[in-house]
């Protein structure tokens, strides 16, 4: 494979284990974001939640992630990416262990909090850092390790609710293991440099070109890429260049992207997999085992992205993904409506959920945090990225808060069709409004992308 043989030549290896400790941000994320789904099971005897404090252990994660998405658009300038990266680790085992040790419901809301501004911050953070770094030729799949390690994530979550069920105190461990990973987060980017562009945009060129060239193949690399940085970083930015007609087109490229992300149900899935498969008529047991197979395709898929996004290209994936979302949600509406499919084929449901998913993971899962790292000028790219970031957690917020609700109100199958109705429209709008962006490098999409925008 062309991103394999790159990967591991000469200097590209150094963007690798850089890549591989980055990205354990997406790896908070994604266990965090999955394990809830298991401990929910076994919190609810300890502590008999009502039903708002149930859905608030889910709910205080996302709206702490907004707030560290917002903080993390200004500490990403202002204190580096990596410093950043490595407090919100810091913040993230806070969470972690005060979540293991909870005494009652708000203790645990509150916990799940903390642990959401981290993830907030470190699921913004993390790919921007990892694309600054990397070449172009293999940026696609080595900033996508971000999502690998946010569906790793996702799919331990699942092992170790597997693992840790059948008895109420191990939620427990379910909830404070995360705090190794929080922990190897901040221990590993500490001995990480600074992103070159950052250190353009403080004046340290000297230091920009010392980290290119640990992260390019030949000095004359390293002089073209700087020189690049070094036109884009002379203009300072502001919010108010968010508005300028070129940027706005990416911001509401950005934007768009980003809450389609959540309304086509993808976190309904991870966060209810094992609900939405208990109401075919499998006991709870039985239903956590087969989520972990939506866990497996996810990881097995996003691999696949990994390896062909730099070849296959981003718009391409983005769109066929997308259509596979909007085929197995169409199916799984289908399969709720029919009493007769849930009786003489339930295992329907899950093959519903594996497509899906793995449509999801070879399209929006990975290109979504991919693009925003990429499309937009060096100046606002902090700002830019916090504004995606926080609509697709506030996004996540109320698609994953109003499941229950929203199936209540128009069912199970009129919901996965509302899904699957807003996959058609964000097709289109790719088809017309994405551009692509393999094998450029950061300042010659941001030029392209605006030019683009002036001229319609």
């Amino acid at each position: 494979m062309d991103f394999l043989r790159e990967a591991f030549k000469g200097s590209n290896r150094f963007i690798l284990r850089l890549a591989l400790i980055a990205a354990l941000g997406g790896f908070l994320f994604g266990y965090d974001t999955g394990v809830i789904s298991g401990a929910l099971l076994y919190i609810e005897p300890d502590f008999k939640p009502s039903s708002f404090e149930a859905q608030a252990f889910v709910g205080a994660l996302l709206v702490g992630a907004v707030i560290g998405a917002v903080i993390s658009g200004w500490a990403a300038d202002a204190i580096s990416r990596r410093r950043t990266t490595i407090v919100a680790g810091a913040i993230y085992v806070v969470g972690a262990l005060g979540s293991a040790a909870a005494q009652s419901s708000w203790d645990l809301i509150w916990a799940r909090f903390v642990l959401g501004i981290a993830v907030g911050a470190a699921s913004f953070v993390g790919p921007m850092y990892i694309s600054e770094l990397a070449p172009k030729k293999i940026r696609g799949g080595v900033t996508s390790f971000n999502q690998l390690m946010v569906v790793s994530g996702i799919f331990l979550s699942y092992i170790v609710n597997w693992a840790f069920g059948g008895a109420t105190g191990n939620w427990r461990w379910m909830l404070g293991l995360a705090a190794i990973p929080g922990a190897a987060l901040t221990i590993g980017m500490y001995f990480q440099p600074f992103s070159p562009r950052w250190l353009v945009g403080q004046g340290r060129d000297d230091e920009a070109r010392e980290v290119l060239g640990r992260a390019r193949e030949s000095d004359e690399e390293v002089e073209e890429e700087l020189k690049e940085i070094e036109e884009e970083a002379s203009s300072k930015g502001s919010l108010r260049d968010l508005l300028a007609p070129g940027v706005r087109a990416m911001v509401v490229i950005g934007v768009v992207m980003a809450i389609v992300q959540q309304l086509i149900g993808v976190n309904t899935v991870i966060y209810y997999a094992p609900t939405i498969l208990k109401s075919t008529g499998l006991s709870t047991s039985s239903a956590i085992t087969q989520a972990l197979s939506v866990g497996i395709t996810n990881v097995i898929f996003t691999i696949v992205a990994i390896l062909i996004l730099d070849k296959v290209g981003r718009r391409p994936l983005l769109i066929f993904g997308t259509i596979g979302c909007v085929v197995a949600l169409t199916a799984l509406g289908i399969f709720f409506a029919s009493s007769t499919l849930k009786q003489d084929a339930p295992g329907v449901a899950l093959i519903c959920l594996i497509v899906y998913i793995a449509s999801f993971a070879v399209g929006l899962g990975p290109v979504f945090w991919l693009m925003i790292s990429e499309i937009f000028p060096l100046k606002v790219r902090s700002a830019a990225m916090a504004v995606s970031t926080v609509a697709n957690w506030a996004a996540n917020f109320l698609v994953a808060t109003f499941f229950l609700t929203l199936t209540g109100a128009i069912s199970v199958e009129g919901t996965f069709w509302l899904y699957a109705g807003f996959g058609v429209a964000a097709i289109i709008f790719f088809a017309l409004r994405l551009p692509e962006t393999k094998n450029r490098s950061l300042e010659e999409i941001s030029d392209e992308v605006t030019d683009e925008a002036v001229a319609r």
